[in-house]
């Protein structure tokens, strides 16, 4: 049985705790700098539990002790903490993050592991499983020309203007709609402005709107240079949601004052775990002398597990990341240093018992065309 230490227990990590211990191969220790956080966990799953300061490396060597691998389900800001403090004590890392700037040092890091020690970042579901179905179409293709990946976690029943609900960390979302964001675009790697390149389209006869935000090409960006004309990533809301947004990030300027944001967004928009997680993938390129599109589409819902409600978002989120440490332990995976979401092969994903979750009929999609502003 393998021992793993999940630090945090917020609305993701609860689901990574409940997939974890269920499955019964997983000794899991969880901690957070929140009793009350560990307290609702422990009530419900039967894990061992402790308090920590993920800012602490003393405190963090000391849950550390005799794992073998460490999830960080922590707000990007602590991930280097955890990831440092993984490298000094020989665990295997993973984590959500969508952050750029914490991958990069989290990349570095990795060239340091030790044999049998592997760093994976951003193993959730965008960037994480959104990569593995890229990677997945690419590889069907003599000569790629573009990689549209969009993603979105929406309320299953929208009723305030935004057509939204909080349905994971709020830190997150504020840093994907204000960072700047990577592309490829005419053969070169850029960076493109949040909430621009706004484009429609339909599945399953419902609408939906999709534009730029930070983070969701994962590595991918670096892995495909020189190899692809066109690369990015969007995500996915329902019409209207955008301009609002923007008129609250920009023109009212609370881009600039994210804590106050914040504040805002959890006293304002209720979180509902009655969601749909909805991806969308389309790669273009030559197949056998023809110009060819691929495509995979597919919705998750929220669903009960274990006698509770659980998101979509995490749902997908957390299996994701529970697939990534399986198939790490399995020894499918690169034995060392950085691991790439696109190393991991769809069907050893699929197959996986926590990659199931991702196992639904793929959803009949329209592209209807360009940005249409």
């Amino acid at each position: 049985m393998h021992t793993v230490l999940l630090v945090g227990a917020g609305k993701i990590g609860r689901m990574i705790a409940r997939f974890l211990h269920d499955c019964g191969d997983y000794r899991v220790r969880v901690a957070d700098a929140s009793v009350e956080a560990l307290t609702r966990l422990k009530d419900r799953v039967d894990v061992e539990t402790l308090a920590v300061d993920a800012t602490d490396p003393a405190s963090l060597a000391t849950a550390l002790n005799g794992v073998d691998a460490v999830i960080s389900a922590l707000s990007y800001q602590f991930n280097e903490f955890v990831a440092e403090a993984a490298l000094r004590n020989g665990a295997s890392y993973f984590d959500l993050t969508e952050d750029v700037r914490s991958t990069r040092q989290i990349t570095r890091l990795a060239e340091r592991a030790a044999d049998g020690q592997v760093f994976m970042p951003q193993c959730g579901l965008a960037p994480g499983f959104i990569s593995i179905i890229a990677a997945h179409l690419f590889h069907q293709f003599e000569d790629v020309d573009s990689i549209h990946m969009r993603v979105g976690a929406l309320p299953q029943f929208p009723t305030n203007m935004l057509k939204y609900n909080l349905t994971w960390s709020t830190d997150g979302l504020i840093n994907e709609y204000c960072n700047p964001c990577d592309v490829i675009f005419e053969g070169k790697t850029m960076e493109m402005q949040p909430l621009e390149g706004v484009e429609a389209f339909s599945l399953d006869g419902v609408e939906y709107e999709a534009f730029n935000t930070s983070g969701g090409l994962g590595t991918l960006c670096s892995t495909l240079d020189g190899r692809v004309r066109e690369l990015n990533y969007k995500t996915i809301r329902y019409p209207g949601h955008r301009d609002l947004m923007h008129f609250l990030l920009n023109e009212l300027r609370l881009s600039t004052c994210r804590v106050r944001l914040k504040e805002i967004l959890e006293a304002s928009i209720p979180i509902t775990f009655q969601d749909v997680v909805v991806t969308f993938c389309t790669v273009t390129g030559r197949r056998r002398g023809q110009l060819v599109q691929l495509a995979d589409a597919r919705k998750i819902y929220s669903r009960e597990i274990a006698g509770e409600m659980w998101s979509g978002i995490q749902i997908t989120t957390a299996s994701a990341i529970c697939a990534a440490l399986d198939l790490h332990l399995q020894g499918v995976l690169p034995s060392r240093g950085l691991v790439r979401q696109e190393e991991i092969k769809l069907e050893d994903f699929m197959s996986n018992r926590f990659g199931k979750v991702y196992d639904v009929a793929p959803a009949p999609s329209i592209y209807t065309g360009p940005p249409s502003s």
